[in-house]
């Protein structure tokens, strides 16, 4: 595993000297519990994308970390529309962290989840064609698959009218998915939250303005606000900040709970 860009904890106890990646590996961990962790890039006034994506506001230092929590997560969790933008790929990891994961008793790869209520999906995208895992696909009862996508992929029917995401999570975490990672989109991230089901969000922060125009990394119907604790702040030598929020565990709602009002 490269250290590549320097990365140094500012907050809450400042560490001398770059972190390693294992030490960003031990920062980030895995839980004791289900966990839902949502992984996002933002620009310092807000936005979610440049040009239309996100890979715009993603540079090295947030490519290391996001390689490292697709590492850490049993189940990789994605909307049907970011995956057909964002051109997603298999999911596939280096040699380094496939070792670490044989040494801590994972899969060598972790699962991909596609949440999609309309199966608006091609089974020729490389995410499922050249899966090293058989993806999952997260869909409501009536929803009608194109030819070809239940070759390369699992249908986990999950609600009626529109895809259920707390019996879609509970479903994961029967499955031995237990600790999930979700990279979007923006309506996935408001619908988890309003469901209740976000227990982290780690969001990197580009030091520069991308203007009025592109929209956050939350979207969707309004919610409740809940508060998320910040747990610590790491910093790029190139200005970019890497923020952790994440609930105390003991207030985490059990798996497949209902959300709270």
């Amino acid at each position: 595993m490269s250290t590549g860009t320097p990365i140094a904890r500012v907050w809450p106890t400042p560490a001398t000297g770059p972190l390693t990646d294992p030490e960003l590996t031990a920062l980030y961990g895995r839980a004791a519990r289900p966990h839902l962790r949502m992984n996002f890039v933002a620009s310092a006034d807000g936005a979610v994308a440049l040009d239309g994506y996100s890979a715009g506001l993603s540079g090295e230092p947030d490519k290391r970390v996001f390689g490292l929590l697709r590492m850490l997560c049993d189940g990789l969790l994605v909307a049907a529309g970011t995956l057909r933008h964002e051109g997603y790929r298999a999911v596939r990891l280096d040699a380094a962290r496939r070792a670490w994961r044989r040494e801590h008793g994972l899969a060598e790869y972790p699962t991909l989840v596609v949440v999609s209520g309309s199966l608006d999906l091609d089974p020729a995208q490389a995410a499922f064609a050249d899966a090293p895992v058989r993806p999952l696909v997260l869909t409501r009862a009536a929803a009608q698959p194109p030819p070809g996508l239940t070759e390369v992929a699992e249908l986990v029917r999950c609600g009626d009218d529109r895809v259920d995401l707390a019996a879609g999570l509970a479903e994961l975490h029967r499955r031995g998915l237990g600790q999930l990672l979700c990279e979007g989109g923006p309506y996935l991230f408001g619908a988890l939250t309003a469901a209740d089901l976000v227990d982290e969000l780690c969001l990197t922060v580009a030091p520069l303005l991308a203007g009025a125009g592109p929209g956050r990394i939350t979207a969707g119907d309004g919610s409740a606000p809940r508060h998320l604790p910040l747990r610590h702040v790491l910093a790029a030598e190139d200005g970019v900040l890497l923020l952790r929020y994440a609930r105390d565990p003991g207030n985490a709602p059990p798996a497949g709970a209902a959300p709270a009002a």
